[in-house]
């Protein structure tokens, strides 16, 4: 496999990952496939699975059906995925591979991190990102280009990506896009339909971090979102834009409306803790 030279100073691991999924519902679909590449700070690369030591690809039972749809996306059944490992028999080894590492991804922030962790959660594992750095390259390339992955590797690389929609394809596409983005925009700067002036872009990960992201989320899903006194909101419904803390003290049945419905493991857990500080305030 190549390696590619990022010429980016990193202060921790910085995890490039990928993952195929029974659907695009964080909440309920699954993962049926997995990809990673650790970048060290010293250059080197710990690549999960390693095509070099005979590991194929890294296939997860996701213990339900596969849509035919998603199936017709990524290449992945039930017949091939019936004796992989399930998610839950890998959690612990991969949360301690995980350990101390920075994320980043294709359009990570807003579907694979927030998967990831509710498979984490599923298996009782607590995945914390609050105190990592989280990299979508897509935010970088949709922030300076309005592009896709497919169309940002022939932008930057003149590649075509014959592989799309397999995991380590399609990470390794991210890190060619992500490794030509810090070169071309090292100095450029832009004028967005704003009027603002974007860029140039960092050369750090907590830099690039900061220039991605959308939204100041509380919770992976973006169902509450930090105001500009670092106080969480709420960001969808009709209670949006209003503090959380208030709703949770004067509407009584909100907490346990959002805990029973349909959300995503990751944003009750948020809750419940939010929930719990107002109580022991």
């Amino acid at each position: 496999m190549d390696r590619i030279d990022l010429n980016l100073p990193l202060e921790r691991p910085l995890v490039f990952f990928d993952l195929e999924t029974t659907g695009t519902d964080v909440a309920k679909d699954r993962i049926v496939e997995m990809a990673f590449v650790k970048v060290m700070p010293d250059g080197q690369w710990h690549v999960r699975p390693d095509k070099a030591n005979g590991q194929d690809r890294l296939l997860i039972n996701p213990e339900m059906p596969i849509p035919a749809e998603s199936s017709a996306v990524h290449g992945i059944t039930d017949e091939l995925v019936k004796e992989a490992p399930t998610f839950a028999s890998l959690a612990n080894r991969l949360y301690r591979w995980l350990d101390g590492c920075d994320l980043a991804g294709f359009n990570s922030n807003r579907f694979d991190v927030p998967l990831l962790a509710e498979e984490f959660l599923r298996s009782n594992i607590a995945f914390r990102v609050d105190d990592r750095h989280l990299v979508d390259v897509q935010n970088i390339f949709h922030k300076m280009e309005q592009r896709t992955l497919r169309a940002a590797l022939k932008f930057y690389c003149d590649e075509d990506l014959d592989d799309a929609h397999e995991a380590l394809p399609d990470i390794l596409a991210t890190i060619k896009v992500f490794a030509s983005q810090l070169t071309r925009y090292k100095e450029k700067t832009i004028l967005d339909s704003r009027g603002e002036t974007v860029g140039p872009l960092p050369q750090d990960v907590p830099g690039i971090a900061e220039f991605g992201r959308r939204n100041r989320n509380v919770d992976l899903a973006g169902r509450f979102v930090y105001n500009d006194d670092d106080e969480p909101v709420i960001n969808f419904g009709k209670h949006r834009g209003r503090l959380l803390k208030d709703i949770l003290r004067n509407d009584s049945g909100y907490f346990r409306w959002m805990m029973d419905a349909d959300f995503p493991r990751n944003t009750k857990w948020v809750l419940q803790e939010i929930h719990d500080g107002l109580k022991n305030a």
